[in-house]
């Protein structure tokens, strides 16, 4: 072999990046599944609350619709303002692990303090934990070994 020619590399290694190539692009797509389908649900959630807010109020938790300090219809319109900025943050693929911990636990609380109203809140639970793969997808550490 001459000094112009470049060593060629051996099969395996040409799988290998194909390989890895097609992981990525699977990746990719995962993580922007994921993420509209966890950011559909605050953008609806948020823009439904701003123009029936009658039919939103009732999932407040009791303490924040019982105080007299601050108007609920406020505690909504903030709530909801939030959930945009959560839904573009989701959808913008930027520092995705914070956002999907902030979606997950912003949905973890949400059934929390509606457990009453599992009927309704159960679909939550799946979202909750779509947010959590969406952790696991975009976290960098090691994960533990594998236990399930």
């Amino acid at each position: 072999m001459g000094l112009s020619q470049s060593p060629q590399l051996p099969t395996v290694w040409k799988d290998y990046r194909r390989i890895e190539t097609t992981v990525n692009e699977r990746t990719h797509l995962v993580s922007f599944l994921l993420r509209v389908g966890i950011a559909v649900v605050f953008l609806y959630a948020a823009i439904a609350s701003f123009l029936e807010p009658t039919s939103w109020i009732g999932y407040l938790p009791g303490f924040m619709s019982a105080q007299k300090v601050v108007p609920v219809t406020t505690i909504l319109s903030a709530f909801s303002l939030y959930q945009l900025l959560l839904a573009g943050w989701v959808l913008s693929g930027k520092k995705t692990l914070w956002a999907g911990l902030l979606a997950a636990a912003t949905l973890g609380a949400i059934i929390i303090t509606n457990i009453n109203q599992l009927d309704i809140v159960f679909r939550d639970v799946a979202i909750f934990f779509a947010a959590l793969a969406l952790c696991a997808l975009h976290y960098k550490g090691d994960l533990p070994a594998r236990t399930l």
